[in-house]
């Protein structure tokens, strides 16, 4: 009857003796009515039994209201009653060496189960390690002794009655188990708010190390850049080639060497900064912005100017080159053509100052007077070579040539003998002109050679001059336009030598009439210092000089057809190298398009498609070696093919970054897919739905384009006041930058925001409550206490005090905390 008046709540009436059973009957019907009004069905159980004392009955009833009562409501990742308690113990007991609870009878007999429970949850109460497993009478009763004085649940159990027992009471062992279960169940709250709040901070360390890497790998790649521009924008020139060569060598080296690594790097910063916004995304935190000035943006804001600097660079190394080049030429050209027009006019100012022609006798001054008409023809003549001389300074004045001042006084110095030589000639021939009445006709003869000689003279100086002139050429059409020029020149040698024998035999016929008339002649011409021999002299030298001439435009045209070999061997790899890496651009945009499989496999695809890319470097190295070898042979076009290094080095580059960010982009889905927990069929379906509405394949859809994607997936943005609201609130989410485009990471991370959930601050600052012990605040004592020393201090470092009413010495305030974690800090 207590029992009944404990389970009903009421106080029953003491029946009296007479009516005892009835009103016992009464009584233990109205316990009966309150137990079935709890929902336990009691079957073939009925007051009367009980009232008579039925054991089996009454015992029946009672382990019935013990799983109504204290067993039914556990409940563990939504098992049964029974199967909850026993995977909760499991649980518990797992870390624990020669502990295996598979049931509620044998798996307990040895004590070690209970005291493995108390210490697992109250490691103080029980020395562990210090328990036998053949002692199992002292370990139940060390477990019950404890559970009783600490935990305030009873002795239900006898030590040696479950020793002695070969099978112990399941029901009796569920139910002293399910009071552990209970005294604990409060820890088991704390345990899952601790692991909630652990995996909220994991996630944010995480993001704030990709964070810190992403400013360092920032900030080295900007310093990089602004260390190398001025160098590339420096276009102080060179006195010498040589100094130029070097700087070109230095370019090549900043381009084969120093500059690819930090095309890697830069690739590798955009795909850390795609990564880490992703990671953010999915943990519903708040974009990373980057510190001022090492936005993504930036970066290529700045690689656009080294680029820049870098296109006009090598350009002005190779014009510059050519200048110097062109400069040495016409400096020489210069100082050949000034040598030799010094050493003609050396001895003429001294000559044309002479006053020979006063004592001189008629014949010798008619033949002064002839004398000086050939000089000036011949001063005629050299009028030419003074003009190239200036003409020559000129230019190296104009191509600001280093040693320019040098040159003009040495060309001054020569106009202004020049000038000289004019008014002296002048001033003799007015002379030679007033005594020339008195003198007596010159011999025809002589005056003849004299005028044929000097003609004659400076022909074979000219082609002296000319057979030793430099040349520079760059094709095998201007070699051969030399060697043509050079054949048409001995082509005209046969009458030259003609011209030579018949001066030589006006020289011949004068001595042969003055021998013939007994006239004494001088050993010199009168009329001219152009000797037979001199003649002879020159003309030997002239044919010296035509075989020299031959080898040297032999070798030209030898080394002309070696460069012509090298364009038709770079041209032919270019040619190859070039369209290939314009097909494998081509064929990444499809793949990125059609994206056929799963995520998995494409990104597998991808990977394959990436290291045949790589396997095909070897190519574009024999590329650069073909490039190598033109350079050093100063090759400045090529007419055989479209291609410059400079193209498929920049295509190469392009190449990898594409076939990178590709990757990246399906690695972003994957994690996304992931996280989200959107299906394979799901992610394939909003796959084809943007690719249905991507008429042009560029990868992203225009306003209209989304809208219509957005319609054929269910949503209501029709063209009205209310279908435009909602369209431009989406269009805010997938393009906060208005861009005008929606690409399809952002339509993915939309319709992955639409179909999933994520942890909440509201969710955080529960779990905080919890661990808090529902108080406004919590101490660092009791964040230790909960949590993981490293994400304990992380959390005491970052909570602001609490500044409440109720605030305890050493209050932090946890719920401005976990606000921060999902809206705009320094977290």
């Amino acid at each position: 009857m207590l029992l009944l008046e404990v389970i009903s709540g009421e106080r029953l009436p003491k029946p009296e003796r007479g009516k005892m059973r009835v009103h016992k009957i009464n009584n233990v019907n109205k316990a009966l009515d309150f137990i079935a009004s709890k929902g336990v069905k009691l079957v073939s159980i009925g007051a009367e039994e009980i009232v008579d004392g039925n054991a089996k009955m009454t015992l029946g009833m009672i382990w019935t209201i013990i799983l109504r009562f204290a067993i039914q409501d556990i409940s563990v990742e939504e098992t049964s009653a029974k199967e909850g308690l026993l995977l909760w113990c499991q649980r518990k007991t797992a870390p624990y060496k020669n502990v295996n609870v598979q049931n509620f009878h044998i798996s307990w007999k040895d004590g070690l189960a209970f005291n493995a429970l108390i210490h697992r949850h109250r490691p103080e109460l029980i020395e562990y390690d210090k328990l036998r497993k053949d002692d199992p009478v002292t370990n139940l009763n060390n477990a019950f002794e404890v559970a009783e004085k600490y935990l305030d649940i009873p002795k239900m159990l006898d030590a040696e009655d479950i020793v002695g027992t070969l099978r112990p009471d399941e029901k009796a062992i569920m139910t002293y188990v399910s009071c552990f279960y209970h005294a604990f169940s409060g820890a088991q709250k704390a345990e899952t708010a601790a692991n909630r709040i652990c995996k909220v901070l994991a996630v944010n360390q995480e993001n704030e190390h990709l964070m810190e890497d992403y400013e360092k790998l920032a900030s080295d790649l900007l310093e990089w850049i602004k260390r190398t521009i001025p160098w590339l924008e420096d276009r102080s020139p060179q006195k010498t080639i040589q100094e130029m060569q070097q700087k070109l060598e230095d370019f090549r080296d900043y381009r084969r060497v120093h500059k690819p690594p930090k095309v890697q790097e830069k690739c590798q910063l955009e795909i850390n900064f795609n990564t880490l916004q992703t990671k953010l995304r999915l943990s519903n935190r708040p974009a990373f912005m980057p510190s001022e000035g090492k936005m993504v943006s930036d970066i290529n804001t700045g690689w656009q100017h080294l680029e820049q600097a870098e296109k006009g660079y090598e350009e002005w190394l190779l014009n510059e080159i050519r200048r110097l080049e062109r400069l040495d030429h016409l400096a020489e050209k210069f100082r050949q053509k000034a040598s030799i027009h010094e050493a003609w006019t050396e001895g003429k100012e001294a000559m044309l100052k002479q006053k020979d022609y006063e004592a001189a006798t008629l014949s010798d001054t008619k033949a002064l007077l002839r004398k000086h008409e050939a000089f000036e023809s011949d001063l005629a003549a050299h009028q030419d070579r003074v003009e190239q001389i200036a003409a020559i300074a000129q230019e190296l004045n104009e191509l600001d040539y280093y040693d320019s001042p040098s040159v003009n006084a040495r060309c001054q110095k020569i106009c202004d003998q020049w000038d000289v030589l004019g008014s002296l000639t002048h001033t003799r021939r007015e002379a030679l002109e007033k005594t020339e009445k008195q003198l007596e006709t010159i011999d025809e003869l002589h005056l003849e050679y004299a005028k044929r000689a000097a003609p004659f003279n400076n022909w074979m100086e000219s082609a002296m001059e000319d057979l030793q002139d430099m040349f520079i050429v760059h094709t095998i059409e201007e070699i051969e336009g030399l060697i043509a020029a050079h054949d048409q020149f001995k082509s005209t040698l046969p009458d030259a030598d003609k011209e030579r024998e018949a001066i030589l035999g006006i020289q011949r016929e004068a001595q042969r009439i003055a021998d013939l008339n007994s006239i004494k002649l001088s050993g010199n011409n009168p009329y001219t210092s152009v000797t037979p021999q001199v003649i002879n002299s020159k003309w030997e030298r002239v044919q010296q000089l035509v075989p020299k001439r031959d080898h040297a435009l032999l070798d030209e045209q030898s080394k002309q057809q070696s460069n012509e070999h090298l364009r038709r061997q770079f041209a032919s790899q270019a040619n190859i190298v070039g369209p290939w890496i314009q097909t494998k651009m081509e064929e990444i945009g499809r793949i990125s398009i059609e994206m056929n499989g799963t995520l998995e496999d494409q990104l597998n695809h991808l990977k394959q498609y990436e290291q045949s890319i790589v396997d095909y470097k070897p190519n574009l190295d024999l590329l650069e070696q073909q490039h190598q070898l033109i350079q050093e042979a100063l090759i400045f076009d090529n007419k055989h093919t479209n291609y410059t290094m400079e193209h498929i080095r920049v295509g190469w580059e392009q190449l990898l970054t594409t076939i990178a960010r590709t990757i990246n982009e399906v690695e972003n889905q994957i994690l996304t897919r992931d996280a989200k927990g959107i299906s394979q069929e799901q992610m394939q379906e909003f796959r084809a739905s943007f690719n249905h509405f991507d008429k042009d394949h560029g990868g992203a859809l225009g306003p209209e384009e989304f809208k219509a994607c957005l319609i054929s997936l269910g949503y209501d943005v029709e063209n009205d006041r209310q279908g435009d609201a909602e369209f431009n609130r989406i269009m805010s989410v997938v393009d906060p930058n208005n861009s005008g485009i929606v690409t399809f990471q952002a339509f993915i991370d939309f319709m992955s925001r639409e179909t999933t959930d994520t942890d909440t601050a509201d969710q955080v600052i529960a779990s905080f409550r919890v661990l808090a012990g529902d108080k406004n605040y919590i101490t660092a004592e009791e964040l230790r206490r909960e949590l993981p020393p490293d994400q304990a201090d992380y959390c005491i470092a970052r909570m602001a005090p609490y500044r409440g009413p109720d605030a305890a010495p050493g209050a932090l305030d946890y719920k401005s905390f976990s606000t921060a974690l999902y809206g705009e800090s320094d977290l």
